[in-house]
């Protein structure tokens, strides 16, 4: 039994010694406590600031109604039209859409001096690709109808005729018809008879041959 006593008071003696080791004293516990401390304050500043922030949507921009007019497709704005016979500029031309045919005229220089716009409806829209011959001769009645390219008296017509019609003229042929037709265009049709002499090849015997012929 004195046995036993002696090896527990040696024990209890033992770790008596031992603990003041695992002891750190009360300044060592503050400043582990504060290092702590810090630690968790740094570990919640930088898991503050690592959190996802959302931006703000960017709100639609409103479209306004002349951007979206604008957007659209627009209609032809324009009208193009050949304009030919007795103007001072004949040749084709870009007019605004809803112009009339009296603004084709004025566009293309005007009727030429002395002429008159013939059978034209001055006040018609115009309409696109067509083309219109001013000073062409007004329709006759049905009693009085005369072949296209024949004037009255059955002479042939300078300003109307075709080049078939034409080459059936004495000493004028597929060339010299061709030529006159060219001549007819560019200058908004034959003034008078006597112009065919402007004409390449037209000669004053072959003049004389055909202008008791022809007529305007």
């Amino acid at each position: 039994m004195d046995s036993v006593d002696s090896l527990g008071a040696r024990m209890r003696g033992r770790l008596a010694g031992a603990v003041p080791l695992l002891d750190p004293g009360v300044p060592c516990l503050r400043v582990l406590v504060v290092l702590g401390t810090l630690a968790a304050i740094v570990a919640g500043v930088f898991a503050w600031r690592s959190r996802p922030v959302a931006e703000p949507l960017t709100p639609p921009v409103p479209m306004s109604v002349s951007s979206i007019v604008a957007a659209s497709p627009s209609p032809t704005a324009s009208v193009v039209v050949y304009v030919t016979g007795k103007v001072r500029r004949p040749g084709v031309l870009s007019l605004a859409t809803g112009s009339r045919v009296a603004d084709a005229i004025d566009a293309a220089g005007g009727i030429r001096p002395g002429a008159k716009p013939g059978a034209l409806n001055l006040a018609r829209r115009l309409v696109d690709g067509e083309q219109i011959v001013v000073g062409a001769p007004t329709p006759t009645s049905p009693g009085d109808v005369t072949p296209a390219g024949a004037a009255a008296g059955g002479l042939i017509s300078l300003n109307s005729a075709t080049a078939e019609q034409l080459n059936g003229l004495p000493g004028v042929g597929d060339v010299l018809a061709e030529r006159i037709i060219e001549f007819r265009e560019a200058h908004g049709g034959f003034q008078s008879v006597d112009q065919l002499r402007e004409v390449s090849g037209v000669g004053e015997k072959r003049f004389s041959e055909i202008k008791d012929k022809v007529a305007l």
